[in-house]
């Protein structure tokens, strides 16, 4: 069996700029720009960068939400970039996301149960009503919640409660990869680490069970991921497993991140080397030209800014984009 589950090549994401009463387009936001990454049944693949660099647009991306202006996503084996929507549902009873926000994203007009159980009735997943109720039961008890509480409504939920609602949604059709799309950045710190050991626990206990985890945490990548892959203006600048990423960052960017990430110990916080970026994120409307990161990086050369610098690997699983590593 191959075990490769989503293999993403060259993804582009394009978003039109219009302009006067007939809507001409005069430039292109190059939200994603050529991501390249593939993802293992069973393994859990952290996504991180700052706000803006095209994480989330590429979960949209695979999820179908976005038709990609170019660039493959094969999933199962399959490239459903090119999908029309009737081939969709399908896919998308196999591909779950995890909303970021567990206030916004259910409705507040339906109970508990109902949200639940709603992609059951999308995706004809049950034959009956008691199959139905069953499976409702089983996914409240999968995720910590007692079944009393399937007929309360959202408002009558904590952060956290509401958050397992989400997850609960996510599972309901038993999908092989769930897009986690930063699930925790809502939440106080203490349910944050309920949810971590949450999922994990559930990827432990149903075989196959893939995440992408989008965040920008990065403290929170390094306990759930098993890679990470580092994004910055739309391009992926380094990919590796989790602990070589944190033992040996190479990329100036992932440096910089990884100098940023607070230190209980107050000497280690005091005495340890801080990279301060110059400048602001160039805007995706109008990237500079060779390497994205070349007008803050500390290490950057003439060369930076003639090419764009491909993803090249360096042994044990490790990938940069700089021509400086």
């Amino acid at each position: 069996m191959n075990d490769t589950l989503l293999s993403v090549k060259g993804l582009k994401m394009y978003f039109p700029v219009t302009r006067g009463l007939l809507r001409r387009k005069v430039a292109d936001v190059k939200a994603v720009d050529g991501v390249s990454f593939h993802l293992k049944r069973g393994e859990t693949m952290g996504l991180v960068g700052e706000s803006g660099c095209g994480k989330t647009t590429v979960g949209r991306c695979i999820l179908r939400l976005y038709k990609p202006t170019s660039g493959q996503i094969i999933f199962e084996n399959e490239d459903i970039s090119d999908y029309p929507s009737k081939k969709l549902r399908n896919i998308r009873s196999n591909i779950a996301l995890i909303f970021q926000d567990p206030y916004s994203s259910l409705d507040p007009r339906q109970s508990a149960g109902s949200i639940v159980g709603e992609p059951l009735k999308i995706h004809h997943f049950v034959l009956n009503k008691t199959e139905y109720n069953e499976r409702i039961e089983q996914l409240f008890r999968l995720v910590g919640l007692d079944h009393g509480m399937i007929n309360r409504f959202p408002h009558e939920f904590s952060g956290g409660q509401r958050q397992r609602i989400g997850v609960a949604r996510a599972l309901a059709c038993e999908p092989s990869l769930v897009i986690c799309d930063e699930p925790i950045s809502a939440l106080d710190v203490s349910i944050q680490a309920q949810i971590i050991n949450l999922l994990e626990e559930l990827q432990e206990g149903i075989k196959g069970l893939t995440y992408l985890f989008i965040a920008h945490d990065l403290s929170v990548v390094k306990h759930i991921s098993d890679r990470v892959a580092v994004m910055y203006l739309g391009h992926i600048v380094e990919i590796t497993k989790s602990k070589e990423l944190y033992d040996n960052p190479l990329h100036p960017y992932t440096r910089a991140l990884l100098s940023a990430i607070p230190i209980a110990d107050p000497f280690v916080e005091e005495h340890r080397e801080r990279i301060i970026l110059k400048g602001e994120v160039p805007s995706p409307l109008d990237p500079p030209s060779g390497c994205s990161f070349h007008p803050r990086c500390y290490m950057a050369i003439p060369e930076c800014s003639k090419e764009v610098p491909p993803l090249h690997d360096i042994g044990e699983e490790h990938q940069v984009a700089c021509i400086r590593v």
